[in-house]
């Protein structure tokens, strides 16, 4: 039997959040079928982690739903595996190409072309930990990429530097006249929503259940199921 797929969300107030990553959940069973996928969040919306996997016997494996290395990834779900017979954690999402690919449709279905808005924003939620930034950092030059060039600045709604108003501001001083904001979020939040509107230029909405990221989950949970497979016996009686 396959182990079972918990995406760690990591919970918002906004009440089209958990609608949002439900769809998103849709998406990755009907590409797998088979594959019993279950949600958690780490706070603010039900079911909590710690009770899906209370009710999750057997192999499991955390693919958290979060765009790059931060204190959740770093301490909240390895604890969280801990307390589980049989947990691993898979990698964040970020940085990846399929991510830059939804960002990249999200920015088109907001009105975004080359040309007319010269310059983006990759609008994060921010990390004290340089890990997350250095994603953060990483996804941004990947998006400017696959923009053909396209100026793509990373900022923050928190905890870090810029800000995205900020960041806006600066562009804009630079001569971008419309800067458009990529919205570096899984689902809607009030984070999301304040990057939104420092936009002048076209906001893009969050990934959300975007096809690529249904498919980049599944890609992380295969990783994570690779790894154990490369482990010695040895290593896995130990670990």
């Amino acid at each position: 039997m396959q182990p079972t797929l918990v995406a760690v969300a990591h919970g918002s107030r906004d009440p089209r959040a958990l609608p949002t990553v439900q769809a998103l959940l849709v998406r990755i069973r009907e590409l797998r079928p088979r594959l019993d996928v279950r949600l958690g969040h780490i706070e603010l919306n039900r079911p909590l982690l710690a009770d899906t996997l209370r009710r999750t016997p057997g192999p499991t494996v955390l693919v958290p739903l979060l765009l790059g290395r931060g204190y959740h990834v770093k301490r909240d779900l390895p604890a969280a595996a801990a307390r589980h017979a049989d947990a691993r954690v898979a990698a964040p999402l970020g940085p990846h190409p399929l991510l830059v690919e939804a960002l990249y449709e999200r920015l088109l279905e907001a009105g975004w072309s080359r040309g007319t808005h010269t310059a983006v924003v990759l609008a994060a939620a921010g990390s004290r930990d340089p890990d997350a930034a250095a994603d953060t950092r990483r996804t941004a030059a990947l998006l400017s990429e696959r923009l053909g060039g396209t100026a793509v600045v990373p900022a923050y709604a928190s905890a870090a530097s810029p800000a995205v108003p900020e960041a806006v501001r600066a562009l804009t001083a630079r001569g971008h006249h419309r800067v458009a904001v990529a919205s570096y979020f899984t689902a809607p939040g009030r984070f999301a929503a304040q990057g939104a509107a420092a936009a002048t230029g076209p906001a893009a909405a969050p990934l959300g259940d975007h096809p690529a990221l249904a498919r980049l989950v599944l890609r992380r949970y295969d990783q994570a199921l690779a790894a154990r497979r490369a482990r010695t016996p040895l290593e896995l009686a130990t670990a």
